[in-house]
């Protein structure tokens, strides 16, 4: 796997070369800044951009922006973006254009080095994985009358670890239920979601776009 990093702080980018190396995930470029973001995605083609939300010169959303100019530029390119804080507006704003191969997680969770090279990995071959934080802050804005309350308390903790990125299997030990279980609350959701079975294996992903789309709306 070949991953490019935009990151201002030096440690913080040195420290994600260090950790993906010692996982034989190569770093072909960095850059510390926003708009050397899309130089280095057209020039080495990666299969993942790891992009901090705020960078030079505001340090505001320039990472933001230039994930949201990479995607619209070479549509499919997996972005991960870290944050240093809960940002509900980056995630909704990052998966406004189709939730496949994106991320969305706090920085700190970078630390937990296990979780963060799996997540690389999943987000990399096209999986979506949110942050737990962010999850849950935007189901506790969920409107009334939103199709979302149609599900049950164990369906929407279902979908939130979809969000997550979770595999069913991973779904099914996180909550201590069989695979079978978690495969009639998925069925259940779309069922609820009315998610058609004609538009196969993209229903997950279209479960999760009305997940974050709608509860951050």
């Amino acid at each position: 796997m070949r991953v490019v990093i935009a990151e201002d702080s030096v440690l913080l980018r040195e420290g994600l070369v260090r950790l993906l190396g010692d996982a034989g995930i190569e770093t072909v470029a960095t850059v510390g800044d926003g708009p050397g973001l899309l130089g280095i995605v057209e020039e080495h083609k990666p299969d993942l951009a790891i992009v901090d939300v705020r960078m030079p010169p505001s340090f505001t959303d320039e990472g933001l922006r230039a994930a949201l100019n990479v995607r619209e530029r070479r549509p499919g390119t997996p972005i991960l973006v870290l944050s240093q804080y809960v940002e509900e507006r980056y995630a909704t704003d990052l998966i406004g254009g189709g939730a496949e191969g994106v991320g969305y997680l706090l920085k700190e969770r970078v630390s937990d080095v296990a979780e963060f090279i799996d997540a690389v990995r999943r987000i990399a071959s096209g999986g979506t994985v949110i942050d737990p934080e962010v999850i849950g802050q935007l189901l506790g804005r969920r409107r009334t009358g939103d199709p979302l309350d149609a599900l049950t308390p164990r369906e929407r903790e279902v979908l939130g670890l979809m969000a997550q990125g979770r595999s069913n299997g991973a779904i099914a030990g996180d909550l201590v239920v069989t695979e079978g279980a978690v495969e009639k609350h998925i069925s259940n959701i779309f069922m609820k979601l009315d998610l058609q079975p004609a538009q196969g294996g993209h229903r997950r992903v279209m479960a999760v776009l009305a997940y974050l789309g709608r509860a951050g709306s």
